[in-house]
């Protein structure tokens, strides 16, 4: 099992910046591709961005340019740098990591979300 911790959002007008920070504890050794997920009210839940251990990197259309995305292989972290935030960035933000278990099935964990504001 992963658990995972978020921190870092909260409320900002548009053109400020957040971070976002997800830390994962337990049975972390088999982690590999760790990313960040939005929810807005009434939306799907959609990717934001993801890395994986040898730091290839996707980001989404709308967040290409703003948001940077980073890990710590040390501390099993995993970031979201936010700038040049807009109205429509704001939603529930999800930590999202993926392990592969000793039978060689991959496993989802998610965090348990943390806000994230932009006034207009």
């Amino acid at each position: 099992q992963v658990q995972l911790v978020e921190s870092g959002g909260g409320l900002v007008q548009a053109g400020g910046s957040l971070r976002l920070s997800c830390a994962a504890s337990g049975n972390t050794v088999n982690i590999e591709t760790m990313g960040w997920y939005r929810q807005a009210p009434g939306e799907q839940r959609e990717l934001v961005a993801l890395i994986t251990t040898t730091e290839s990197i996707n980001y989404a259309d709308s967040v290409k340019g703003r948001f940077t995305i980073s890990r710590s292989n040390a501390k099993n972290t995993v970031f979201l740098q936010m700038n040049s935030l807009k109205p429509e960035d704001t939603a529930v933000y999800y930590c999202n990591v993926e392990s592969v278990n000793r039978l060689g099935f991959t496993l989802k964990y998610w965090g348990q979300g943390t806000q994230v504001t932009v006034s207009s």
